[in-house]
């Protein structure tokens, strides 16, 4: 019978992809935490998702949250062979915001999330996918990260994110956000 456990953890201390050991609190694995969050969090969003194109491209993004994970959890001599976010990836984020800012109406103020469940969750995602950023801008900051493009690509899904609850919100029948008041 297979095991899904190793014990090789108990210690506090794991590998990465590459020689030697780090501790689970490391800024690394804590950015590596995040996007792993990130990635499942978007699983909600495509287990509930109303629009169809929303299903289709959260896919795409959380297979890409999985090489972007795995450069992160890369010895730094070793991260050059999992680097597959490149430029044309945040390129591609970037297209597909655009074109679904040119469905969806936007609004001129901060919005309340909560208008659909699947609007909801999309928010929630992209507060994680923050969070990841952050770790990220962190580690590459402290010369542990080379990739610009992982931070760029991080900032580009969030924006992505942000047009996908408004198209979730109107797939659902929300056609107007609810604002906050400030």
């Amino acid at each position: 019978m297979t095991k899904f456990y190793t014990q090789n953890g108990d210690d506090g201390y794991t590998g990465l992809l590459g020689e030697g050991r780090i501790a689970k609190h490391a800024p690394r694995l804590e950015a590596v935490g995040n996007i792993d969050e990130a990635t499942a969090a978007l699983g909600m969003v495509r287990a509930v998702s109303k629009h169809p194109l929303t299903s289709e491209l959260v896919l795409i993004v959380q297979r890409d949250l999985y090489q972007l994970m795995a450069e992160v959890a890369a010895t730094p001599e070793n991260a050059i062979h999992f680097r597959k976010i490149t430029s044309d990836k945040v390129s591609w984020l970037e297209e597909q915001t655009d074109g679904i800012s040119a469905m969806v109406s936007l609004p001129t103020e901060f919005i309340v999330p909560g208008d659909s469940l699947s609007g909801a969750t999309i928010s929630l995602a992209r507060t994680i996918i923050r969070r990841a950023e952050r770790s990220i801008a962190r580690l590459i900051h402290a010369g542990e990260l080379e990739n610009q493009q992982l931070l760029r690509y991080l900032n580009r899904l969030s924006s992505l994110c942000f047009v996908l609850e408004l198209l979730e919100n109107q797939a659902a029948g929300k056609h107007t956000p609810t604002l906050a008041k400030i």
